[in-house]
């Protein structure tokens, strides 16, 4: 009884859960990749399901997000990066523009992260 009392009061105190910013699809993203040994700095427009090449890697946007109420704020990507000899995943998932280094792309020589939805 006791616990069932400490678990109800828990609920209430927690109150509503904060409501979410519903979000839209973009048509695609644009990303910036670096070569962290070369500096070369370029920026990739991809459409969604599109794949572009950078170095060794291969980088393949699977769709792009972002706030309806605000398109130039947050948006976020689920991202393929694999080598391009031999196809080795180095990262799949999503990254926030806001927050690179959340969700990044562990690799020595080449950092990608996510600049902006396309629309």
């Amino acid at each position: 009884m006791r616990r069932a009392l400490a678990v109800l009061c828990a609920l209430v105190l927690a109150g509503p859960a904060p409501a979410q910013e519903p979000a839209a699809p973009g048509t695609g993203a644009v990303l910036r990749a670096l070569d962290k040994i070369t500096t070369e700095v370029r920026d990739l427009e991809l459409a969604n399901g599109g794949t572009a090449e950078f170095g060794s890697l291969t980088v393949e946007l699977g769709t792009c997000r972002y706030p309806v109420e605000n398109p130039a704020s947050d948006a976020y990507a689920f991202l393929n990066i694999r080598t391009t000899q031999g196809g080795q995943v180095l990262f799949s998932g999503w990254m926030l523009a806001s927050s690179p280094a959340l969700n990044a792309l562990e690799h020595p020589r080449y950092d990608v992260w996510v600049l902006r939805c396309t629309t």
